[in-house]
């Protein structure tokens, strides 16, 4: 707070001329520069109204330039709010559209932009930069100040096998996929983009391995990327398991513990 801002004892008729055009608007969360446009400044001292409100709890700042109004706490959308050419994606997009029960406890965030990981109204955030030829697969969710960007479902499982940590464990990833109905289209798609060898085989040898349906054109397009270098099935994993010449994988889980995941969310 800037030394020269004056915090009145009560609301004046400035700060509730500001509450009550938000509501009349429907605003539930705004930046400094967006809401002088909406607003067609009409404040001579917005960031002293915003200050006051701030410090009189009407609004939450969520970061500089950045605000929401008190009872706006829709974790997804605040993330992608904070965050230029940002998605939820990765764990919290697993959970989000169905494919796992484990809830993470902390948002995350896709984005071409380097951000610091912070903590906002008790929620953790992780933003994990990613470059601009990634960024694919966007859709919207919700509606209104609700509505948030979220990675689809065949964006979201290559996401999680090209950053594992991310995706809230080997077993957690296995399990979603298992269950998640994709286009072979996307699947391809994604993962030209992504451009990970690793990933493509060990995609391909499940969808095989759990016959999901839809995805022969996919396990095709698979095999013909398969290279000479073996790689672990869990890449969080240790050296050791059966090695899968077809797929140049190997299975440090093996196709009983695989398919023994799989069963658990059939």
């Amino acid at each position: 707070m800037a030394d020269s801002v004056y915090i009145s004892t009560n609301l004046t008729k400035e700060q509730f001329l500001f509450l009550q055009l938000l509501n009349e608007n429907e605003i539930e969360h705004f930046t400094i520069s967006e809401i002088e446009k909406q607003l067609n400044n009409k404040f001579n001292n917005i960031n002293e109204v915003l200050e006051n409100l701030v410090q009189k709890k009407f609004l939450y700042r969520l970061q500089k330039g950045y605000y929401a109004v008190k009872g706006f706490n829709n974790q997804n959308v605040i993330g992608t709010f904070i965050s230029k050419n940002s998605a939820v994606a990765y764990w919290s997009a697993l959970n989000i559209h169905g494919l796992t029960e484990q809830f993470p406890n902390t948002v995350f965030i896709q984005s071409m932009y380097r951000k610091k990981d912070k903590t906002i109204l008790g929620t953790k955030y992780k933003f994990v930069k990613i470059p601009e030829h990634k960024r694919a697969g966007i859709n919207t969710l919700g509606y209104g100040n609700n509505s948030f960007p979220i990675t689809d479902v065949e964006k979201t499982i290559v996401d999680c096998f090209d950053l594992q940590k991310y995706s809230g464990g080997f077993d957690v990833l296995v399990g979603a996929f298992a269950q998640a109905k994709m286009q072979s289209n996307k699947l391809i798609e994604y993962t030209e983009k992504i451009n990970n060898i690793a990933l493509i085989k060990r995609i391909g040898f499940l969808s095989e391995l759990f016959n999901k349906p839809g995805l022969k054109r996919f396990i095709k397009y698979a095999q013909s990327k398969v290279n000479d270098k073996f790689n672990l099935i869990d890449s969080g994993g240790i050296e050791t398991g059966e090695f899968i010449r077809q797929w140049r994988l190997r299975l440090n889980v093996s196709k009983n513990e695989l398919l023994k995941i799989a069963r658990i969310v059939f």
